[in-house]
């Protein structure tokens, strides 16, 4: 912690298609504690300021200039702030040299990050020293994995309240999901699969449900890699898309909570298609659509939907838990914007508010948000971001 720094927050990549989403909600945020110090940042002083103009920010948001290739820029960055929020993904190209002068400074760090194999690697490499320096390096803080990770944390305060007691399964199932996925994603879908076709030794890792738990396995876990029906819905189920990385994060947390879920915990996540009649053919669709998304042609970084389209999006997430003895709790947890760009945007920058103002207890280390913030983060969410958490009866 730097409590001494000029700013709370530098948005890193804020000239970028979701960096300047972010910018636009700090500079538009209401609602009090709303004297947030924050500055923008990126590698042109030029775009910065057309960007600040544009978004409607203040004249005088401070502009710093830096780049992950220059280490005295970021240094220079970082001696200024408490946290930067970076947005400039893929982070196994971009991120590492930003995640290594954070450590060394003490900095804390939030990311959009959904690439298991890079994560462990900085886990790996950083860990101890990141708890040397109380630096806290908080990962995947958009839709990947908030909703997902804080919906099954949301779930077992609930299954511990009202049961005694948390779940060793829970299933979580996508219901309705309107929007699309960032370039950023699409982006680090493709370095994922090039990394692993130039080392096809990542291949294990990026199998494995626990590679985010050094040194733990737990048991075996559900697949979720094609179409089946699910008899406790009474629906079709299709593979997810980002299940490779909730699924890691929401174990993670399980982990550094201390294992509240219990050791034998078991998670899926899928998405719903349909009823019998219509469902099986849904959820095939869903198959192929996904199987687009990491291939060439899709959208590119820095590409996004429009201001219309991120607000007529949406998602509803279902959280079911199983008790031994057949009883079930339900949790719900939505978002008023699409999943992608406009919940991402809200949900990172309240993380970072969260993380600098009511985290301040959380120590050095590389943390899952859920982890670092739980309650505190829903709060914030629901309070400032759109979202919501309900249990379901």
């Amino acid at each position: 912690m730097k409590p001494s720094a000029k700013f709370d927050i530098v948005v890193y990549g804020a000239s970028g298609f979701t960096g300047r989403l972010v910018a636009e909600y700090l500079a538009s945020r209401k609602g009090a504690p709303n004297d947030i110090k924050w500055a923008m940042a990126g590698r042109s002083l030029d775009k910065l300021a057309a960007v600040r103009d544009e978004i409607g920010a203040p004249k005088d948001t401070p502009l710093i200039v830096a780049d992950a290739s220059d280490p005295a820029s970021l240094d220079a960055m970082l001696q200024q702030t408490r946290a930067v929020l970076t947005t400039v993904g893929p982070y196994q190209l971009y991120g590492t040299e930003l995640v290594a002068a954070c450590v060394a400074s003490g900095t804390d760090y939030l990311d959009l990050c959904g690439e298991p194999v890079w994560m462990r690697q900085m886990i790996d490499k950083y860990q101890a020293a990141a708890q040397a320096s109380g630096a806290r390096i908080v990962f995947s803080c958009g839709y990947d994995s908030i909703p997902f990770e804080l919906g099954v944390f949301f779930l077992q305060e609930a299954a511990k309240a009202k049961l005694g007691s948390a779940f060793s399964r829970v299933k979580g199932r996508v219901r309705k999901m309107k929007g699309t996925f960032s370039g950023g994603t699409a982006a680090s879908m493709k370095a994922i699969f090039a990394a692993a076709a130039n080392d096809p030794s990542l291949l294990p890792m990026l199998r494995d449900p626990f590679v985010l738990t050094p040194g733990f396995e737990g048991p075996k876990q559900p697949p979720g890699n094609k179409p089946l029906f699910d008899e406790d819905l009474g629906m079709w189920l299709a593979p997810f898309v980002m299940a490779n990385i909730n699924t890691r994060n929401v174990h993670r947390s399980n982990f550094l909570l201390g294992f509240p879920y219990g050791k034998d915990f078991v998670y899926d996540e899928m998405m719903v298609a349909g009823p019998k009649d219509t469902g099986e053919a849904t959820a095939k669709a869903i198959v192929a659509t996904n199987n687009k998304l990491g291939a060439q042609g899709g959208p590119k970084p820095g590409e996004g939907p429009s201001k219309e389209e991120r607000e007529s999006g949406h998602f509803d997430l279902l959280f079911v838990g199983f008790a031994p003895d057949g009883r079930q709790i339900r949790a719900v947890v939505t978002g008023d914007r699409d999943p992608g760009y406009g919940s991402t945007s809200k949900m990172i920058a309240e993380s970072a508010i969260c993380l600098v103002r009511d985290a301040t207890d959380v120590p050095g280390g590389i943390w899952t948000p859920g982890a670092a913030m739980g309650n505190r983060l829903i709060k914030r969410l629901v309070d400032h971001a759109g979202m919501t958490f309900d249990i379901e009866a």
